[in-house]
């Protein structure tokens, strides 16, 4: 079995037959039939999800300890299906009833009930062996229904409020799983997810305003002078470049935190960490490289930039 790259509405068939139809037409979802697949069917798809949706992960699979890897797959599906649910439908009505249907799915998922939907078979057992709190999967699935409503944010603090729920709880999963809970690591991590969303927010701007969305806040545009009509029209100017310079510099400074939150992370997975918030710094300096051009090019971080961030996070764990 593996996953397949069908659009969300066949692979929704594919694995819950009558939802898709049932909330496209505004009705109750059908009752769910007992699931006939096994654990092992259900992480192999979550595995061959993960490795198949991201170029970079087989590259950060192979920095996990084998004890954490399944349990990173199953995770990363759970998110990989329901930021799909939020953006990929093309209806933010529709998006909004399938996400409140994947929560659903979720709350019977912790309450131990029989499940249908791999991704749900595969994290229940996560959920069980690492004892993982429903919260921060819940808080994912409020970012992701604020999307359908909420399309730009009058302030840095409103933005800062989305990213408590559309970044951090995924960090505070991932140190659940390795075992760390201590509340200086949590902030610590809270930083640097915030960073890492801050820095794709400006890498995506074009993207985003594709789709109708600007996550740089009013309050900074107005004062850098980058008028609702610059935005709309994507202006170049020099008030772009002093308003993007603003908010990367933000984006950096948040990101410096993995430097004291790796020494903190047990074994292997603090290079995998390391590697996460070297991504994002690269992903800053690489928007300071186009002077802010952001409408004309989107600033990437290529496979030789990953090559050389993770040797550089490995000779640091190995203390040079």
């Amino acid at each position: 079995m593996s996953a397949s790259a069908l659009p969300i509405s066949d692979e929704l068939r594919r694995w819950c037959p009558g939802v898709w139809e049932a909330l496209s037409a505004g009705v109750d979802v059908p009752p769910a039939p007992q699931s006939s697949m096994n654990i092992d069917e259900a992480e192999r798809y979550c595995r061959a999800l993960a490795t198949s949706h991201d170029e970079n992960f087989p590259l950060i699979a192979g920095l996990l300890p084998r004890n954490l890897r399944q349990p990173m797959f199953s995770v990363y599906s759970y998110c990989r299906w329901a930021d799909d649910l939020g953006d990929e439908v093309g209806d933010r009505e529709l998006s909004s009833r399938l996400l409140a249907w994947w929560r659903e799915e979720l709350r019977l998922c912790f309450d131990g009930a029989a499940l249908r939907h791999p991704v749900f078979v595969a994290l229940q057992r996560t959920a069980r062996e690492f004892e993982l709190p429903r919260t921060p999967f819940d808080d994912l699935l409020t970012a992701f229904e604020q999307d359908q409503r909420v399309t730009d944010y009058a302030t840095f603090d409103e933005l800062l409020g989305y990213c408590r729920n559309s970044a951090n709880p995924v960090g505070r999963i991932v140190l659940k799983l390795c075992g760390v809970d201590d509340e200086q690591s949590l902030a610590l991590s809270d930083s640097v997810c915030t960073g890492l969303q801050l820095a794709n927010f400006w890498q995506d701007v074009a993207r985003d305003a594709d789709i109708g969305r600007t996550y740089l806040p009013r309050e900074d545009r107005e004062r850098y002078g980058y008028s609702t009509a610059d935005l709309a029209n994507r202006v170049t100017n020099t008030a772009l470049g002093r308003l993007m310079r603003f908010e990367v510099d933000r984006a950096r400074s948040l990101l410096m935190a993995v430097h004291d939150l790796v020494p903190r992370i047990p074994g292997r997975m603090s290079v995998a960490i390391d590697l996460f918030g070297a991504g994002g710094l690269r992903i800053c300096d690489r928007i300071e490289a186009l002077d802010y051009r952001v409408w004309e090019q989107r600033p990437v971080v290529t496979k030789w930039d990953v090559v050389t961030l993770l040797s550089r996070c490995l000779l640091r764990a190995a203390g040079f």
